[in-house]
């Protein structure tokens, strides 16, 4: 018998649609572009073959182009924005791809570690997965106070490749490193997305976990 203390949705993890600095391999975080004409594009074709589930609830980064996405997808729902799942901040990296890098020492320190280090004046993956996490928290706290508006429904995320990343290679029980759970644009995640009430450490944090992970 489950335990009435946990709680659990089918929880769809969505990258936005493309913006002009993805099709260049930028690094885009903290900048806040909007959709370019063939990520919208892109987008209405995965929704017209069917690719998105219906939704209960939705929520989304507060960037933009996840703004953009969720209108696109879901244009009968109104996200709920959670703050902390904005994209990783890249530092001086921001805006620039490998051709603008290569010749920079601390682009090939950075290649070097596996993607590991800090981005020089920028964010670090241990901060980002941190970040993530509470916005995590915050999204089962609000299904926890309003249980009734997600029963038996699917809640959809739009987020970033960054987010998705770092919330599958944290949460989910199968393992995995960051960079397996990598994603294209418009393309994402479905699992079951558990949490126990009980569980918590003395901040108060639900012990949270994710399994049956399958692309859309």
């Amino acid at each position: 018998m489950r335990d009435r203390t946990e709680d659990q949705v089918e929880l769809v993890l969505i990258r936005h649609g493309a913006v002009r600095a993805n099709q260049e391999r930028r690094y885009i975080g903290r900048t806040d572009d909007p959709l370019s004409r063939e990520g919208i594009g892109a987008l209405i074709e995965l929704r017209r073959k069917g690719l998105y589930p219906q939704a209960g609830l939705v929520f989304s980064s507060p960037m933009k182009r996840c703004l953009e996405t969720a209108g696109i997808l879901y244009p009968e729902k109104t996200p709920d924005v959670i703050p902390e799942w904005r994209e990783m901040d890249f530092g001086v990296f921001e805006g620039k791809n490998h051709m603008d890098l290569k010749d920079d020492g601390r682009y090939q320190a950075w290649i070097d570690s596996g993607g590991a280090l800090p981005f020089p004046e920028g964010e670090s993956r241990e901060a980002f997965a941190r970040r993530c996490g509470e916005g995590l928290q915050k999204m089962i706290g609000f299904l926890s106070e309003t249980p009734e508006a997600a029963r038996g429904k699917t809640v959809c995320a739009v987020v970033h490749g960054g987010t998705i990343m770092s919330l599958l290679s944290r949460y989910g029980v199968a393992g995995g490193d960051y960079f397996d759970y990598q994603v294209s644009n418009g393309k994402g995640y479905r699992c079951l997305l558990s949490w126990d009430g009980l569980s918590t450490g003395p901040d108060g944090i639900r012990n949270v976990w994710m399994e049956s992970v399958r692309r859309l």
